[in-house]
């Protein structure tokens, strides 16, 4: 859905908050119903009125002084059949994700792969090479962390990405460091088994830019996080147990989580120092509770990957001479690599495979790094240059881009703004294409996976909706709730017969009666049961 905003006053009591925004679409009911109803503008429809549910839903008392807007259009012709403010600007949240993903998609093609090469740079004598191996990142998201044996990308419903914000956040089971270490075994496999200089990360492709958060760095292992997983002891009193990846020098990790009788709370804290590799667990997890993933951030992407393939060449029985850990020595990198053997290469799995972990999960990191990539295309290294590439994609596709304002990929910069027309002229265009199944099953499905996973599991709808949602929530201190500054769901409706309407429903400006998280769970549904009920209608 994309990170929430939120103050940091209100951090601790809105982590629950958090994890209703993408745990909203999992519930079975709406927002509580309003004692009288309230105004709802007229829709602009020249296919009738609204589901009278729709109309009851808008009536809540959550939404007294909130702004709607819905936008339903055929296929073909795109004839409006539902339209409430189509070209009102709101507050996008993960919504906003179908711009890049879709730029990126059609700039690179479905299918490109991401080569990331390592170049033997110095002088070969037999086994020995007197000189550095440098891998040269190409951007590639996971760097085969996800990589499943049928070469598609691994992703649970509620990513480990979201882990700190999100209670039930899981692990793929696949070895995050996989790709580094094919990269070891090719490179021994060259017959290289002692490395008399240095490992280096050449991480020029672009520079990594702090307007994008989180921040894309042209390397990325394990989304450049430490994934931390604690279970209950054996019994109330007794210490926690940890597990924890990957495991790469100098990061080492401690706990003094206790365990606690089952049904009390479940605290856990997450400290770091000296640049985040002396990380510390600390608070109590209960008895009966499951298994609690936390991260923590790498600081230094470039020196944990260069750590991490000097330990995994020494697994593969290459020795390197130079202390495995330490700073990444770019000043030691050549120009280019020009003549420079290449001793391994890791090929990633086609884009389309990123599109769909991106759209699937919300996934934050690979969505801004995909305005990088497209700034790496015209062969600028300074990922803001992204923008003008998405511009004039957005431009062939006709969509009408002062509808769009945009500082990020993800949807969360508070400057991010985009009507329901925009969005629905985004989903419209792909319907043209000879990839518009594609894309559409790359977007969650109602019922079926993704954020949408358990959702409308037993209604007539499931299945049958593939949509991206977005979410923005603040707190309101004065009053002691919740502001939802948006909650969006844009996609498309299987109306039957090869026909999938486009559509776009979303709410700013509600509010919660208290602060109570399970009141923004009810909002988050009610926008999911909106879009079922406009699939469901004839």
């Amino acid at each position: 859905m994309g990170f929430p905003i939120l103050p940091v006053a209100l951090r601790r009591r809105a982590a629950g908050c958090c994890a209703a925004l993408l745990l909203a679409l999992t519930c079975g009911t709406g927002a509580r119903a309003a004692p009288s109803p309230s105004p709802v503008p007229s829709p602009e429809a020249s296919g009738g009125g609204l589901d009278p549910r729709i109309t009851e839903i808008m009536r809540k008392p959550e939404y007294r002084h909130a702004q709607w807007g819905l936008l339903q259009t055929e296929p073909g012709g795109g004839r409006v059949l539902h339209g409430m403010f189509p070209g009102q600007f709101f507050i996008p949240g993960s919504t906003a994700k179908l711009f890049p993903v879709s730029a990126t998609w059609q700039t690179l093609g479905p299918d490109h792969r991401f080569v990331t090469p390592l170049y033997a740079v110095g002088r070969r004598a037999g086994s020995t090479l007197t000189g550095d191996l440098d891998l040269v990142a190409q951007g590639d998201l996971t760097l085969g962390g996800r990589t499943r044996p049928d070469g598609t990308v691994a992703y649970t419903d509620l990513d480990h990405t979201y882990a700190n914000d999100f209670p039930g956040a899981t692990l793929t089971p696949e070895n995050p460091l996989a790709g580094i270490d094919g990269l070891a075994r090719q490179v021994r496999a060259a017959g290289i088994t002692r490395v008399e200089g240095d490992v280096i990360v050449d991480s020029r492709l672009f520079v990594p830019d702090p307007g994008l958060d989180p921040v894309p760095t042209p390397l990325v292992v394990n989304d450049n996080l430490i994934d931390l997983l604690t279970t209950p002891g054996d019994r109330e009193g007794a210490a926690a147990r940890l597990d924890w990846r990957p495991k790469v020098a100098p990061y080492e990790v401690t706990s003094a989580v206790k365990t606690v009788a089952a049904g009390k709370p479940t605290d856990i804290t997450v400290t770091a120092a000296d640049g985040g590799t002396r990380i510390r667990l600390s608070g109590t997890i209960a008895a009966d509770a499951p298994p609690l993933l936390r991260t923590s951030p790498v600081a230094d992407p470039a020196a944990f990957g260069r750590t991490a393939l000097i330990e995994a060449l020494g697994r593969a029985g290459v020795e390197v001479t130079a202390a495995a850990t330490g700073p990444n020595p770019v000043a030691r990198l050549p120009r280019d690599y020009a003549g420079r053997p290449r001793v391994a290469a890791y090929t990633s799995p086609p884009y389309e495979q990123y599109a769909k972990l991106i759209l699937k999960v919300s996934h934050n990191l690979g969505a801004n790094l995909d305005v990088c990539l497209l700034a790496v295309t015209t062969g600028s290294r300074q990922c803001a240059d992204g923008f003008p590439v998405l511009a004039a994609f957005l431009d062939r596709a006709g969509v009408d881009r002062e509808q769009v304002a945009l500082m990020d990929g993800r949807g969360g910069n508070p400057a991010d703004r985009v009507t329901p027309r925009a969005l629905v002229q985004m989903l419209a265009y792909w319907q043209g294409t000879p990839d518009a199944r594609r894309f559409r099953e790359a977007l969650p499905i109602l019922g079926v996976d993704g954020l949408l996973a358990e959702n409308c599991r037993d209604c007539p709808a499931r299945g049958k909706v593939f949509a991206k949602t977005g979410a923005a929530v603040g707190g309101d201190l004065l009053n002691d709730r919740l502001s939802v500054g948006a909650i969006t769901i844009a996609g498309y409706l299987d109306k039957g017969g090869g026909r999938f309407d486009t559509f776009y429903a979303g709410v700013t400006g509600a509010m919660t009666p208290t602060a109570n998280p399970e009141d923004v769970v009810g909002i988050a549904n009610d926008l999911a049961l909106i879009a079922a009920y406009l699939q469901e209608a004839s």
